[in-house]
């Protein structure tokens, strides 16, 4: 069975793990077509978004043979998909009379579900053009036949294309429906099927991934362990990365207090599922000086089986449940946290989990430590995501995304954009900071999260190519495709926001903690050793996806603080706190201009220990590709961290 999707997720930890995974889709909601602006063209209700952007004419190969197997998805659009909208920003809008008058899914299925009569027309339609019908939910209907049964359903010639040296097929027009179902018909997926990856089902999981160590010396708090042999770097020595901050540490630092989330439920979603995430959950809590879970305060919501296996790197998934995990319950102690794993890292699956957590309101913040390029976002995905989005919103829930590890992508991609769902409208998208946690956990100072690396020359006299090439850092960027939401306008700067010419566009971030892998936090997991065995081991991590569940976590402290009242979709409340003491103003140059700041980070060669030597570099901080972070709002940072503040400011 093919895919129904063409787009690489990938997991936001600092270390590369899982590498390139497949999905996911941003904030766009679909356009009217050109034909007129009730989006019906010839009788029919055009798909927008169905047609990718690599489907060119050059590309173009040829008629799709007729007895070619199509799987799709059709999004249905609900009773009042205008209206869900509405009532989504109104409900999170802290000036609107509706703010916090939450629905329960009930609630929200009856107001704005399908209804029994759309599903039964789409059914019809969908079997008259000789499809079959191979699932009903509440959202979508799967759909499977052969091409020319799509091409009669969709209007639109199946073609086969050529995209990175491969072939593909993909309407070579924009899909459509029926007129008469333009209430009915959200949009469809699937019908390309770029890249072909085959569906693997199992009941089963591969084992932990090999063990990764970090090397010493370690400074025990930021700046405690320095080498007066290493050389100068702006005009000091660097001190030694940390061995890995903890929860006391978070904590202290985005002013937790006495808050510590109780009452309130935290799901996070990622793919597949640690087989040990219980056991080493328990031993992190108790090595590290975190208290420990009570019975059932960890749950699971897994599917009844996995897929895409081995194109999705299933063992490097087991790392960022991890860490998400462990790092929400380190900030937020008393929290009770429910894991909603999907079936691959394909982004259907990982909209099915969404939908668990929406329409069971598993919880009130969802975390998110997952995404993708915006260059790979299409409209109908993100059409589906939204959906989603704005139905958890009028519930009082919220959706927290990191925003990206590879700066402004220049890097990675060659052009430069931000990353999907971040760059949603409906979703609060975390970047990230080089963050300093001096003695006696003082909080000391932020940078933005860009690192440069230089490596020490083999005469220890100097920092070879100092500062060294781009390294790392958090996403953001201006949207290419989303427009301005309500809520950044008057705060994010006209040069930001239209920085890509034309109006004004969603800016990312939106706020931001701790994701610099050098001044990143402690994890345990259980990994495979030398020889094979299975054994528990701690190593320092970062990345977006290490922001995420932080702020996810700070989130549940203020829910706390509100006495239990959801916050629901956060950035309306985020924007309005902008400019007060509830953030840290992040800046690249938190001691003053020209003093710029870097650590000394030493790693074994094999990853685990000092059979091949170790490498040592110097990590300047405050360096992320073109992106800068600076007083007011920035592109690296957002309205910057949870500051001492930040939590108290949410108490009626």
């Amino acid at each position: 069975m093919r895919s129904s999707r063409t787009r690489a997720l990938r997991a936001r930890t600092g270390l590369a793990w899982a590498a390139t995974l497949p999905l996911v889709a941003g904030a766009l909601a679909l356009g009217a077509p050109a034909a007129d602006a009730a989006g019906h063209d010839g009788g029919r209700h055009t798909l927008q978004g169905t047609k990718p952007a690599w489907a060119t004419r050059q590309a173009d190969r040829g008629a799709t043979s007729d007895s070619t197997d199509v799987t799709a998805r059709v999004y249905l659009a609900g009773r009042d998909a205008k209206g869900l909208a509405a009532y989504a920003r109104a409900v999170s809008d802290p000036h609107s009379a509706s703010y916090g008058k939450y629905l329960s899914p009930d609630q929200v299925k009856a107001r704005y579900g399908a209804t029994h009569e759309q599903i039964a027309k789409v059914t019809d339609w969908l079997k008259s053009s000789g499809l079959k019908v191979t699932g009903t939910g509440s959202r979508y209907l799967t759909v499977k036949g052969d091409a020319s049964a799509a091409e009669r359903a969709f209007a639109t010639d199946l073609h086969n294309y050529r995209k990175d040296g491969h072939t593909y097929h993909a309407p070579s027009a924009t899909a459509s429906a029926p007129g008469a179902l333009s209430d009915a018909v959200l949009t469809v997926t699937g019908l390309d099927n770029a890249p072909r990856l085959a569906r693997h089902h199992s009941t089963e999981l591969p084992p932990p991934s090999d063990v990764f160590r970090n090397a010493g010396p370690f400074s025990s708090y930021f700046g405690s362990k320095t080498d007066k042999h290493l050389p100068s770097a702006y005009g000091a020595k660097a001190s030694y990365a940390v061995k890995g901050y903890t929860g006391k540490e978070l904590r202290a630092a985005y002013g937790a207090k006495k808050w510590t989330g109780k009452g309130v439920t935290v799901a996070i979603t990622d793919a597949y599922a640690s087989p040990t995430i219980a056991g080493d959950a328990q031993k992190y809590a108790s090595r590290n000086g975190d208290a420990r879970y009570r019975r059932g305060q960890l749950s699971q919501v897994l599917p009844a089986d996995y897929s895409r296996i081995e194109e999705c790197g299933a063992a490097g998934w087991y790392g960022e449940e991890t860490l998400d995990v462990e790092a929400l319950h380190a900030v937020a102690p008393d929290a009770d946290v429910v894991y909603v794993g999907a079936a691959s890292c394909n982004d259907d699956d990982l909209l099915d989990s969404l939908g668990k957590i929406v329409d069971g309101h598993l919880a009130d913040i969802v975390s998110n430590s997952w995404g993708d390029i915006e260059a790979n976002e299409t409209p109908d995905v993100a059409a589906a995501y939204d959906q989603v989005f704005q139905q958890g919103a009028v519930q009082g829930i919220g959706f927290y995304f990191s925003s990206g590890d590879n700066g402004d992508e220049v890097a990675n991609t060659g052009t430069k954009q931000v990353d999907t769902p971040a760059n949603s409208a409906w979703v609060t998208a975390v970047g990230g900071t080089s963050l300093a946690v001096g003695k006696n956990r003082t909080y000391q100072w932020e940078t933005g999260w860009g690192t440069q690396k230089a490596v020490l020359s083999k005469d220890g006299k100097d920092w070879t190519g100092f500062p060294g090439e781009f390294n790392g850092g958090a996403g953001g960027g201006t949207s290419k495709t989303v427009a301005q939401p309500f809520y950044q306008r008057g705060i994010v700067p006209d040069g930001l926001a239209r920085a890509n010419g034309g109006g004004a566009m969603r800016t990312v971030p939106d706020i931001a903690a701790v994701a610099d892998p050098n001044t990143g936090f402690l994890v345990g997991q259980t990994q495979t050793l030398p020889g094979g065995k299975l054994g528990y081991d701690e190593y320092r991590i970062g990345g977006t996806s290490l922001a995420a569940p932080v702020i996810a976590g700070v989130q549940a402290l203020a829910q706390q603080a509100r006495h239990g009242v959801p916050i629901g979709f956060a950035n309306p409340g985020i924007y309005q706190r902008y400019g007060t003491s509830a953030y840290h103003d992040v800046t690249d140059h938190p001691l003053g201009a020209g003093r710029d700041l870097a650590v000394v980070r030493v790693d074994y060669v094999n990853g685990i220990d000092g059979g091949k030597g170790t490498s040592t570099t110097l990590r300047s901080l405050g360096k992320d590709s073109s992106l800068h972070a600076g007083v007011g709002y920035d592109v690296v940072t957002g309205v910057g961290s949870p500051g001492a503040g930040y939590v108290s400011s949410y108490r009626p």
